[in-house]
């Protein structure tokens, strides 16, 4: 298939950008997005030309560096899917296609689609360590973590940190990604004697870094590749407000 992309450029985080149109041809159905960027730069390099700057590195959906809006939707029109793991056969011939970075103040863009995600290392950062001295590895059996709680911190720890909440809401807010890392420790037990400075900190570095409000819209969960539930987002809340009325 053949296909017309319309690509956002930016030489620098101070540069102006704007959009560029390429052409992709001979795409076969079987690639994934990201091979088919690929086939299109190794094109323009050919033709002595600038790639367009992406970030990949797994490309099997585990690692999250990869993520950009194609037409409108972060990681594309799939649901829990990375772009990486988006597939051509997902377009027909003749398309146009999309391609940004994903937008938020507390995401510069480094050059094209690749962004700085440096603020979400710093929220987990200022979350800290647990203090619990678990020693070696202990048989399951020896801590017992009711299922219901196991599930929820299981569902929460897969969150891969792509950003693409932040890009879905229309506040650029990053409290599905923050309460996903406060949640997978806040609900097991080892996680409980920092549970309350835990959640005042990373809240706190959340806001710092300039990330919007929740308004509780839901298009932070419906864009997750990981399908992080609205519920992580609430769970937050009350322990931030439990844990400052316990400060006082």
């Amino acid at each position: 298939m053949n296909l017309k992309l319309k690509i956002w450029r930016q030489a620098g985080p101070k540069a102006e950008g704007h959009f560029m149109e390429y052409l992709a041809r001979d795409v076969s159905e079987d690639m994934s997005f990201l091979e088919m960027l690929d086939v299109v730069n190794h094109d323009l390099i050919k033709q002595g030309k600038e790639p367009v700057e992406f970030d990949s590195d797994c490309r099997e959906g585990i690692c999250g560096t990869c993520g950009f809006v194609i037409n409108g939707n972060p990681h594309g029109p799939d649901i829990a899917t990375t772009v990486c793991q988006l597939h051509m056969r997902r377009f027909k011939d003749g398309d146009e296609i999309t391609i940004e970075p994903f937008r938020a103040k507390a995401f510069p863009i480094v050059r094209d689609l690749t962004i700085d995600r440096g603020s979400f290392d710093r929220i987990i950062q200022s979350g800290g360590y647990i203090s619990v001295n678990t020693g070696n590895a202990q048989d399951a059996n020896n801590l017992p973590v009711p299922k219901q709680d196991a599930d929820m911190a299981f569902a929460n720890a897969a969150c891969i940190g792509c950003g693409a909440c932040v890009a879905a809401c229309k506040n650029a807010s990053a409290s599905l990604f923050t309460s996903a890392k406060i949640s997978h420790l806040g609900l097991l037990p080892q996680g409980q004697p920092e549970r309350e400075s835990r959640v005042l900190n990373m809240v706190a570095q959340m806001d710092a870094e300039g990330f919007g409000s929740c308004t509780n819209i839901g298009a932070c969960s419906a864009a997750c590749p990981k399908e992080i539930s609205l519920e992580s987002i609430a769970r937050m809340n009350r322990d931030h407000l439990r844990a400052k009325i316990a400060r006082r």
